[in-house]
């Protein structure tokens, strides 16, 4: 499909009668582009501009500093969290396909689908020093594939909140940009989620104030029961890739302890020059929470089990 030229004023007109997903359909662009020019247009213009129906996307975003804590009450249904994709140009990956179905599948009963941190890479902006001449992808080209993969979860998801927790390696986007150039604090385009405006960006995301997403808390083998032991709540954490379950009880009742594992294989391109190909205890997967009456249930994981499928609930699913 050809992708339609079209001047300011009548992007502005259709942006008001079609809304940005119809009207990405109509122009085969994205809906993170629709997005980024109408800003742009509000701001050469000096107008508002809404769809039809009068409901601004940035009503589900946060201040441009972004949210220290995001708050959610979920009575019952699902929530989907995923962690550490590291999106890589040119790679898509069996764990992300399989989170698009099951944001799709689960769609009815999905209270959200949160991001728990390290969606993108950034190997080319690490305080890190190269090894020998490996290549590392453009800042750019990460942007823009880590786009064409969450517009995918987005049209999946409809309109349930969509959340992104940042991680140490989302976090280098702006801290490079902060350190080299701080003249620049504020501008459009210099915040990570000036690229992703539909995701709502935070530190951490709190569920009935008694389960915590963040990108990671302890670090270490026992990081898991670690987390649960020093929160007093269910905590997700991503970062150590390890994709596990752990409860503990004490006279406060049992809660839970999750490390959502990596939407990333854990031979990505992301990995294999610092990892000195050792073996990894990392495996790729994301979690499904359920909560029923207000109480989250036991946290199940959707892992790889081959090339070309993943097991949940004792099936294998092929995404």
């Amino acid at each position: 499909m050809t992708k339609a030229r079209v001047g300011d004023q009548e992007f502005v007109e259709l942006f008001r009668n079609l809304g940005p997903t119809e009207m990405a359909n109509r122009l085969a662009i994205s809906q993170t582009k629709v997005h980024a020019r109408r800003r742009r247009l509000e701001q050469k213009l000096g107008i508002t501009i809404e769809g039809p129906n009068k409901v601004r996307s940035e009503q589900r975003i946060p201040q441009p500093q972004g949210e220290h804590r995001a708050r959610l009450e979920v009575r019952s249904g699902h929530v989907l969290v995923a962690s550490d994709a590291h999106y890589w140009p040119g790679e898509e990956t069996l764990l992300h396909r399989a989170l698009v179905r099951f944001t799709k599948e689960l769609r009815g009963s999905l209270r959200a689908l949160i991001l728990n941190g390290d969606v993108m890479d950034f190997p080319a902006i690490s305080r890190h020093a190269a090894i020998g001449w490996e290549s590392r992808p453009k800042v750019q080209d990460e942007i823009e594939w880590a786009q064409e993969r969450l517009d995918e979860l987005q049209a999946a998801a409809g309109r349930i909140p969509l959340i992104w927790t940042l991680g140490n390696h989302d976090a280098r986007f702006e801290s490079r940009l902060a350190n080299l150039a701080p003249e620049y604090a504020k501008v459009h385009g210099v915040h990570l989620k000036d690229h992703f405006p539909l995701w709502r960006p935070c530190w951490s995301v709190w569920l009935n104030d008694d389960t915590v997403c963040k990108h990671r808390f302890r670090g270490g083998i026992h990081a898991v029961h670690n987390n649960l032991l020093w929160s007093g709540k269910n905590i997700l954490t991503g970062h150590l890739h390890s994709a596990r379950v752990v409860s503990l009880t004490d006279y406060n009742g049992t809660r839970w302890g999750v490390d959502t594992g990596c939407l990333a294989e854990p031979s990505a391109r992301a990995f294999t020059d610092y990892t000195e190909d050792n073996p990894l205890n990392w495996r790729s997967a994301f979690a499904v929470l359920t909560f029923v009456e207000g109480r989250l249930l036991q946290p199940e994981l959707v892992l790889k089990f081959d090339e070309k499928r993943v097991q949940f609930r004792g099936e294998l699913i092929t995404p």
